[in-house]
């Protein structure tokens, strides 16, 4: 018990301090440079997937012009094109787990400065920064910020002080992510990977109502991971229909990184019935819920048929 509050009283230290040093970084990079003028406004500005940085504004005047994303002493060079009297550009970042092949900026965790930087005819070169629009985009059912859904560092972009554009990049919290769910005519096999966090010999369903859990056995590739429902010892643990979540080295297994807005409706999935080897029937429903967290309704149909269902 005191081994647990004492790694929840970490955590929770660790979050405090990461708020605290985002807080003072974006501060930081909301600071304008002596000699800049007033940010620039973008006519589009966005983060996909925290992978793909989409940029365009006016074009301020001829000339040679770069964005710059810099981090103390940090900066990276993008080259912006001129279309249609606008300035464009269109690039990948990664974040430090990818590694270091691939073409990109690679971006710590932190927040990131955007500046414009433009080289007139005359030689002189101007820094300015960049400013969010305060006009919401149209409704899309994709959100405006997710997880790499690789590797679970989340990039996105915030306001700082004096409404200046930065990239917050925030490394992966430790995550059981579901990949896929196979149904099968006698079972459901469940194939998941583990994200910022080690592979773990524990695994459970975990039944919503109560916490009773009925232990699970995952077989382990690296930090891949697969194992076949309980779906006898879940439907036979009591009378009536039940719900139930699953845990793998104690953290939730969900379908966590994703930009789907509505996972129930991007990813429905229908009831089945399982013929269970002992001769028992049962009826399963896999599925995503709004959260993210996978989820099996189960009822043993071969104990009562007419049962009346409770949730």
């Amino acid at each position: 018990m005191q081994t647990f509050l004492t790694g929840g009283f970490a955590r929770r230290a660790r979050r405090a301090a990461r708020r605290a040093r985002f807080r003072v970084e974006r501060a930081a990079a909301g600071r304008q440079g002596r000699g800049g003028g007033e940010p620039l406004v973008a006519v589009h500005l966005s983060l996909r997937d925290s992978r793909t940085l989409n940029l365009a504004l006016p074009a301020p005047g001829p000339g040679a012009a770069r964005l710059l994303i810099s981090r103390g002493p940090r900066r990276f060079r993008v080259p912006l094109d001129v279309e249609a009297a606008l300035l464009t550009a269109t690039v990948g970042l990664r974040d430090a787990a990818e590694g270091t092949g691939g073409a990109g900026p690679v971006l710590s965790e932190g927040v990131w400065r955007l500046t414009v930087e433009t080289t007139g005819a005359d030689g002189r070169v101007r820094r300015q920064g960049l400013t969010l629009a305060d006009t919401p985009g149209p409704p899309s059912p994709t959100l405006p910020h997710a997880p790499h859904p690789r590797t679970g560092t989340l990039l996105r972009l915030v306001r700082c002080r004096g409404g200046r554009a930065a990239v917050q990049v925030t490394a992966a919290r430790p995550r059981a992510e579901l990949v896929r769910f196979e149904p099968y005519g006698d079972g459901i096999t469940v194939h998941g990977r583990m994200v910022a966090a080690r592979a773990a010999r524990q695994a459970s369903a975990v039944r919503r109502r109560d916490g009773l859990a009925v232990p699970v056995r995952p077989e382990w590739e690296g930090d891949r991971f697969r194992f076949a429902l309980p779906l006898a010892a879940m439907a036979g643990a009591a009378p009536g229909q039940w719900v139930w979540d699953f845990r793998v080295g104690g953290l939730p297994l969900g379908r966590w990184l994703t930009d789907v807005r509505d996972l129930p409706a991007a990813f429905p999935t229908p009831f089945r019935l399982v013929a269970l080897e002992g001769g028992g029937l049962v009826r399963a429903h896999p599925h995503v819920t709004a959260s993210g967290a996978f989820a099996v309704t189960c009822l043993d149909l071969g104990r009562d048929p007419e049962q009346k269902e409770t949730s």
